[in-house]
């Protein structure tokens, strides 16, 4: 499926160059530099066709109708149902809510404000952090 998005940007990308390169304004002065058209040219009248005659359709012969048996009713026994059991009642909403429990949100600990340091420990300074080294010379 690569192969499907790389053709389609490629395509896109071939279409914006073409676009770009494209002098509409020397083209439309082309255009307006073209000598008007000719006349246009008279269309010649076609002939009307004879129509021709055909034979008559041939006639369909009636066929005699079958008789028919009459249809079968099917007669199907009364089933005795089953009794519908009671349907229980909707239990009523509550229109109070109970009260909420009380929370004691614990307190945040302070942030410390800087890193602490380790006694004997040294951190080596980042080089792109640090300032460029003072130019001495001339080259």
């Amino acid at each position: 499926m690569a192969s499907s998005s790389s053709s389609t940007c490629w395509f896109l990308i071939s279409l914006l160059v073409a676009s770009l390169s494209i002098d509409s304004s020397t083209a439309a002065r082309h255009l307006l530099d073209t000598p008007a058209s000719p006349a246009t040219p008279t269309i010649p009248t076609i002939p009307t066709l004879p129509k021709p005659t055909l034979p008559p359709f041939p006639t369909i012969p009636s066929l005699p109708m079958p008789t028919l048996p009459p249809m079968p009713v099917i007669t199907l026994p009364k089933l005795a149902t089953p009794p519908m059991p009671a349907i229980p009642a909707i239990p009523a909403i509550p229109t109070a809510l109970p009260p909420l429990p009380s929370v004691q949100i614990p307190t945040i600990p302070s942030i410390p404000s800087g890193i602490p340091s380790i006694p004997g420990v040294q951190i080596p300074p980042i080089p792109f952090l640090s300032p460029p080294p003072a130019a001495t010379g001339s080259p």
